[in-house]
């Protein structure tokens, strides 16, 4: 995992203090700054547009590739999505890819679910299929916050293009960015390991079952969540409406419109509590 070798050789993966910084850095670290736009999905995790604003640039929400580029200096897919854990299809992904390079605006994947297909089985942006022979223009980002349960150990990883991930480790260098050796070794170690990352995705998928049936039965609908850790929930109602319904059951969950204006008739219901709270929400939900 140590990615600088006494010659200064930098290989196309370096090791991220988590995830969150990685995206909310990234504009930045591109040399993007001052002007321009960022592509970013139509509901969306906050920190796409937080780092699109910290680096001076505008945002536009797509879930397609558009027709005007101009000012487009770089696109965030999110596959499996947070909140909605909508995947990205095979063709959906190389469209963007095909898109990016005609136009020389590098595509960057968030595939921090990427472990939690429920109802599908999630394809990384760098995978053959999709990228072809190389992964020119192409930038993956992983944590292993959500498939080891270890987000207070802040590890994530970006990889792809080389030329893109030696201009952000140039520069994370500089910042004092860099991933202290204990972690480093504890992410070797935790991804040389399946066993418990298919433990923890059964211990999730037993709670998405129990909490979905519940939701179902209380007469609201679930769109998407074939995939990651949450289900987005409506009924077909201002999300704030849906909030204090919840609320009056003793349920917490997140309003979609944290997520984008798309998102203002959905909520966000996570999968990360215990199964002792989510056994709590079922029973509230069905009586």
């Amino acid at each position: 995992m140590r990615l600088a070798d006494p010659l200064g050789a930098v290989p196309s993966v370096v090791p991220t203090v988590g995830s969150k910084e990685l995206v909310a850095l990234l504009p930045t670290m591109l040399g993007l700054r001052g002007a321009g736009t960022v592509l970013i999905p139509e509901v969306a995790y906050p920190t796409y547009e937080v780092g699109a604003v910290l680096a001076g640039l505008t945002v536009r929400r797509t879930d397609t590739p558009p027709a005007d580029v101009a000012g487009v200096v770089l696109v965030w897919l999110n596959s499996p999505g947070n909140p909605h854990g909508r995947v990205l299809t095979d063709d959906e992904l190389r469209a963007w890819v095909a898109w990016g390079r005609a136009h020389g605006v590098p595509v960057v994947a968030d595939e921090c679910y990427a472990t939690l297909g429920w109802d599908v089985e999630p394809r990384s942006i760098l995978h053959p299929e999709v990228a072809g022979e190389d992964h020119t223009g192409l930038l993956a980002v992983h944590s292993l916050s959500k498939q080891s349960t270890a987000a207070g150990y802040r590890a994530g990883l970006l990889s792809g293009d080389p030329a893109l991930v030696r201009q952000v480790w140039e520069v994370r260098r500089h910042l004092g960015l860099l991933v202290p050796t204990p972690v480093q070794s504890a992410m070797a170690a935790a991804l040389a390991d399946d066993a418990h990352v298919d433990e923890q995705r059964e211990r999730y998928r037993g709670r998405r079952d129990r909490l979905a049936t519940a939701v179902r039965a209380a007469g609201a609908r679930i769109d998407h969540s074939e995939a990651g850790l949450y289900l987005w929930v409506t009924r077909d109602e201002d999300c704030w409406t849906t909030i204090d319904w919840l609320a009056g059951l003793g349920i917490v969950a997140a309003p979609g419109s944290f997520y984008g204006p798309a998102g203002g008739r959905h909520v966000r219901m996570a999968l990360t509590a215990t199964d002792e709270r989510v056994d709590a929400a079922v029973e509230r939900l069905v009586g």
